[in-house]
């Protein structure tokens, strides 16, 4: 199965029709949607309606997806150096599998384009979201990125330091194979405890050579329910993983568990 025809038998499992977008009313329907999910003040919104008239005017990845009329997932980026595309933002209802779909039909498109990559950034603390990346896509993250936005004004970051780690994928012709890591073994240097919401082992110091920095079940709802736990969760993460990274560890994979898998350099 050629990448065209696995991103259109995602969408069609999805319900969807997926399609490059290029009219003004177009790109007014996915700032609604953008709005929608992210519920940002105004003039912080994640694109804007001229931004992404430019994006596609100079040949850049805009793309919608359709249940017959209705738009229900988006996603907006640009070409980047090294023959990359960047994923802005990607939008779209939670638990249908569009969200996939969009992903296999930017593949799909990008190497149509002889572009090597996808990078896209995403908040190490959604447990969710990196399941997605690195488990479903097989995305890898980078680079970790302090506060990489500054503050955000919406619905989902308010509150918070957006701190944010580079994932990087690979695109061929190879079929994706969805790999949960084994946590047996591999020491915790973060996690999770029973009775509080922050467990932080003493220090990263660790003769393996493998380590797992863990994450929050849920931080989104932690947010809103104990601001002062998210804020702590942000702060260890920067702290163990941003640390780790830093220092040249990389991360290779995620438990089913919901922890980073940190290969350690010597």
């Amino acid at each position: 199965m050629t990448s065209r025809e696995e991103a259109a038998a995602a969408a069609a499992k999805s319900g969807v029709v997926i399609r490059e977008l290029h009219e003004i009313g177009e790109f007014s329907q996915v700032f609604r949607l953008f709005e929608q999910i992210w519920r940002p003040d105004p003039g912080n919104a994640p694109v804007s309606v001229e931004m992404m008239i430019g994006f596609a005017h100079a040949g850049n990845y805009v793309t919608g997806a359709y249940e017959g009329d209705v738009l229900v997932g988006a996603s907006v980026g640009f070409r980047a150096a090294g023959g990359a595309l960047h994923s802005h933002v990607t939008g779209a209802s939670i638990g249908r599998g569009i969200g996939y779909a969009l992903k296999l039909h930017q593949r799909a498109w990008c190497l149509e384009q002889g572009l090597e990559r996808v990078t896209w950034t995403f908040d190490p603390l959604v447990r969710r979201n990196a399941r997605f990346n690195l488990v479903k896509l097989g995305a890898r993250p980078e680079e970790y990125l302090r506060d990489f936005y500054g503050v955000m004004a919406d619905a989902i970051n308010e509150g918070d330091s957006s701190d944010r780690l580079l994932a990087v994928w690979p695109l061929d012709e190879r079929p994706i194979e969805p790999r949960v890591e084994p946590a047996e073994g591999r020491p915790r240097v973060l996690e999770e405890g029973g009775d509080g919401p922050l467990v932080r082992a003493a220090d990263t110091d660790t003769d393996a050579d493998v380590v797992l920095v863990g994450t929050p079940r849920d931080v989104e709802r932690l947010r809103g329910q104990d601001p002062a736990a998210a804020r702590a969760w942000r702060a260890a993460m920067r702290e163990v993983l941003g640390g780790l990274m830093e220092s040249g560890g990389r991360v290779v994979g995620l438990t089913d568990h919901g922890d980073y898998v940190v290969t350690l350099t010597g």
